[in-house]
């Protein structure tokens, strides 16, 4: 960018903006290598901290604790890797998309890298209720167990039509025929690729999770995958599938290579 810009932290709150009259640009990033295992938490203070030193015109909210105007997609899982993470932030001025991208990359580690940046309309909906379709890939070693095991060890849970695991000290109920929308298995080299089409409703469906309750269908010793990574993520609406930068991005908002 062409010179750092004072931040809003001296605003009074009567002052600021309506946020929905605030232009709102979504970035697209990737989580990979050992930032896969930053915790959500951890995460936004990570990006907020990268878009402070990007020196983006960020807006703030009005409680004291005067917090960045940004919404996140749904939570990855510890561990699990992604292609295609996202966050809206509200700006107070308009800057161009691909200048403000390549400021965060100039600001944000290998592993958070952004690729894309563009602005979407101020009032859609917040961005991890919006954003309810998810497509994910996983590598579960192949000892003692192959793709025709799996598949039949998730039809079992399908049929049940629900799962129940424990987070903590709570447990959790998901219900699998509403959140499992697509499932495929195969053998490849080192063990068994699965490929899962998910649906945000209610409590999610975390990929790990699955497949336990797969094996244990089977009465299987649980498998652990050595590696889960979100492919995709889109809005469902009428029967069809939305891109999160839809139609409704300006046409600058291109992908930079």
């Amino acid at each position: 960018m062409s010179g750092s810009r004072p931040q809003p932290t001296d605003a009074r709150p009567q002052d600021l903006p309506v946020k929905a009259e605030l232009p709102r640009l979504r970035v697209e990033y990737v989580k990979d290598s050992r930032l896969a295992f930053l915790g959500h938490l951890d995460l936004i203070a990570t990006v907020e901290r990268c878009i402070r030193r990007a020196g983006l015109p960020f807006s703030v909210g009005n409680g004291f604790a005067r917090r960045v105007r940004i919404q996140f997609t749904s939570a990855l899982p510890v561990g699990a890797s992604s292609a295609c993470e996202y966050f809206d932030l509200r700006l107070t001025e308009h800057v161009d998309p691909n200048e403000a991208l390549c400021a965060l990359r100039g600001a944000t580690p290998s592993a958070l890298r952004p690729v894309r940046a563009a602005y979407v309309p101020g009032r859609l909906p917040a961005l991890e209720a919006w954003l309810d379709r998810s497509s994910w890939e996983l590598l579960v070693p192949g000892a003692g167990l192959d793709a025709a095991q799996i598949a039949r060890g998730v039809e079992a849970v399908r049929e049940r039509g629900e799962l129940t695991y424990m987070r903590g000290e709570k447990a959790k109920r998901v219900d699998v025929a509403s959140t499992l929308v697509g499932f495929e298995a195969r053998d490849v080299e080192g063990g068994v690729e699965v490929c899962l089409e998910t649906r945000l409703a209610g409590c999610a469906l975390r990929p790990q999770v699955l497949l336990d309750a797969a094996t244990d269908a089977l009465g299987l010793p649980r498998a652990s995958a050595l590696r889960v990574r979100r492919v995709r993520q889109a809005h469902e609406e009428n029967g069809r599938l939305v891109e999160p930068f839809g139609p409704f991005c300006e046409k600058d908002g291109t992908p930079l290579s």
